[in-house]
């Protein structure tokens, strides 16, 4: 794991509730927690091949944040409509735990384009928002 994810992890360990995603799955037998790492890592590396600059700390702030949403969604109770309804709920817990900028906002309420119809508008929300798809394929189809 590079450093600035290390850092980033630890901060949002000492102040918010990211360690409860260690608690819910979410894909295969991936935990939202390992989930949100392993897009961090794919931000990080697609960031790092493409000739642009990005603002990297929110780019990995809003990667762990992502998946904010605290609760298992696997369970049936109304939450057939958790992709497209998560991402609000994964702002709200965030922005009741951390302060977060207005990249790190974006990224976390528009990284599931197109299942959410408003695309987003900052460079490390698109690599986000890819990097969560190329995951969540791996999570569910190799169980990394």
């Amino acid at each position: 794991m590079t450093y600035i994810i290390q850092k980033k992890l630890r901060y949002l360990e000492n102040c918010g509730r990211i360690n409860e995603t260690k608690n819910y799955i979410q894909h295969g037998s991936i935990s939202v927690y390992t989930h949100c790492v392993n897009v961090a890592r794919m931000s990080v590396k697609i960031a790092k091949r493409l000739p642009i600059q990005v603002n990297m700390d929110a780019l990995v702030i809003g990667a762990l944040l992502h998946d904010y949403f605290l609760y298992y969604w696997h369970d049936g109770e109304g939450r057939h409509l958790h992709g497209f309804t998560h991402p609000e709920c994964a702002y709200k817990n965030a922005e009741m735990d951390y302060t977060l900028s207005p990249r790190v906002r974006n990224i976390i309420v528009r990284h599931m384009f197109p299942l959410t119809p408003i695309p987003p508008a900052c460079k490390e929300a698109w690599i986000v928002c890819i990097a969560d798809k190329i995951c969540a394929i791996e999570e569910t189809l190799f169980n990394k």
